[in-house]
């Protein structure tokens, strides 16, 4: 599919490919603009911009569409380019600021999904719902500008290497001398990947991207040993993989900017994984006899080669636990982010009200209390994001297990680890944004709006259950400040993603706008 330049195709499956990325990506301009920057207007659907003082009006409520200015001769309709030029003419009076590199990200990320809608069309979904699950996020970040941004380049490089494309590849295979091995933690499940080695090496397989990123590995001190006979499945984040027949996860580096951050594993990121994951091991250590005990998907350790200089950061692959020892017979995982998405096979398709709430009450005592746990506890934050997060399901569907992932985002309180060097932790009032940002913010809320999108009348009881668990959640501990001031407050943090990516913040910077808070105890 050609770049589009203006001239869009008139009818078609290429013309509808366009006409569907052109509406996610006004979505999330929209979601961005109107949670970061408008001001709600006097009539419902309005919005003022306080830099310029232009006053929008859009249509729907989850996902905003259909955006209009108010001009002296009525509502005038925006176009997506329309739409882009009056965020950079916000942005740009309201920080002083211009980002050509982020207006460009932008344009490039429309471009990319609508090459993903049409390979789409003519390539089949995995059979296996777990995979279907983490390969069915078309528009991605739902509040970031730019969610499908895949480094500026065409797809050639990088379509067969997506998920939402339905791709799946053999890993190149390395071997690595040992006075060039960078090795930490439990990574021997990474040997059965390839034959035998020689001796004097070590077995390291690579993301055929970031091998291609790296010109090819030729003439360099490491041997290449040909390539993975199983195929490995890119799941939602594109760097990590699952390789189905070994039931393993591979996450690598990958010098690609994917949303806010450049995706290479960083040396500072690998060194604590072993600090994070002992921890990681304990933190639903004392749980409640009622709660359900949830499952992490541990990362073990990391290999990788040392390449002039780098400390082993880009070739490095982290080891991740697989699926089958953590689920009960019976059980499938599914991507909690297609949840609230939508996909093939969703849980919550074709559920009446009581059962979508029996659903709803299920999927929080799996997640919440736990994660509150690990926090009030132990001292422990997890990305408890959408994409962080699965939730297994019995035959019904019904949400029967947690599992946690990625070691990355996990953040320790440092009042909590005294012990622990002050690189190592964050303060507590950083430690807790970030957990409501992620589990309130980022997760319930959106699972709350999708059960609600199927049953609009179910909106507020979904919430007053929610509350229901926090606060008992909250009589449990000793009812702490932080709880309390959650089911009270009348705003919970999200992050600004948009204003983030303008000023060039670095990728894991946590700036965070204020949002209504639906746990408010009214």
């Amino acid at each position: 599919m050609a770049s589009t330049d203006g001239l869009l195709p008139s009818h078609g499956p290429e013309r509808e490919a366009w006409a569907g990325a052109e509406a996610l990506a006004v979505t999330a301009l929209l979601n961005c603009l109107l949670r970061e920057v408008a001001n709600p207007g006097p009539d419902p659907g309005t919005y003022t911009l306080p830099a310029t003082g232009h006053v929008l009006w859009t249509e729907g409520d989850r996902f905003p569409t259909a955006p209009a200015l108010r001009t002296p001769d009525g509502w005038r309709p925006l176009t997506w380019e329309d739409l882009t030029a009056l965020t950079a003419a916000e942005l740009c009076a309201g920080t002083g600021m211009r980002n050509d590199v982020l207006l460009a990200e932008i344009a490039h990320s429309r471009d990319v999904t609508a090459v993903l809608l049409a390979a789409r069309r003519t390539s089949p979904p995995p059979a296996d719902p777990y995979l279907r699950s983490e390969q069915a996020l078309v528009a991605g970040h739902r509040y970031h500008p730019a969610p499908k941004a895949r480094g500026g380049g065409g797809p050639e490089q990088w379509l067969r290497y997506s998920p939402e494309a339905h791709a799946s590849f053999p890993l190149p295979l390395f071997g690595v001398p040992r006075e060039l091995l960078v090795a930490e933690g439990d990574t021997g499940a990474l040997d059965a990947l390839g034959p035998p080695v020689e001796d004097g090496l070590m077995l390291l397989p690579a993301h055929p991207w970031q091998v291609e990123l790296l010109g090819g590995l030729r003439g360099g001190p490491l041997r290449h040993l040909g390539r993975t006979e199983a195929p490995a499945v890119p799941t939602a984040s594109i760097r990590t993989v699952y390789l189905p027949e070994r039931d393993l996860f591979c996450k690598f580096s990958l010098d690609v900017r994917v949303t806010n951050d450049i995706r290479r594993l960083w040396l500072r990121d690998l060194h604590r994984l072993g600090m994070v994951a002992d921890l990681v091991d304990g933190a639903f250590d004392g749980l409640p006899e009622h709660v359900p005990r949830p499952a992490v998907l541990r990362d073990r350790g990391y290999r990788s080669a040392e390449l002039g200089g780098d400390g082993g950061e880009a070739l490095a692959v982290i080891v991740r636990d697989g699926l089958r020892e953590h689920l009960r017979p019976g059980l499938t995982a599914l991507l909690a982010a297609s949840v609230s998405e939508g996909f093939p096979g969703n849980p919550l398709d074709g559920l009446d009200e009581d059962r979508s709430l029996l659903w709803w009450e299920r999927y929080l005592e799996h997640v919440v209390p736990p994660v509150l746990h690990a926090y009030l506890r132990h001292g422990v934050v997890l990305e408890c994001h959408l994409q962080n997060v699965l939730i297994a399901v019995d035959r019904h569907g019904t949400p029967a297990r947690a599992l946690f992932r990625d070691h990355e985002g996990v953040r320790i309180v440092a009042d909590r680890h005294p012990e622990l060097p002050d690189t190592a932790v964050a303060s507590r009032s950083y430690s807790w944004e970030r957990l409501v940002y992620c589990l309130v913010t980022n997760n319930l809320y959106e699972i709350a709006g999708a059960v609600a999108a199927r049953h609009p009348r179910l909106r507020a009881e979904l919430w007053a259950r929610a509350r229901v668990v926090f606060a008992g959640v909250g009589k449990y501990y000793g009812d702490p400040e932080e709880l309390r001031a959650l089911l009270t407050d009348a705003h919970i943090p999200a992050k600004a993603n948009l204003l983030l990516r303008w000023t060039d913040a670095e990728g894991e910077a946590m700036r965070c706008v204020p949002v209504p808070n639906p746990l408010r105890i009214r």
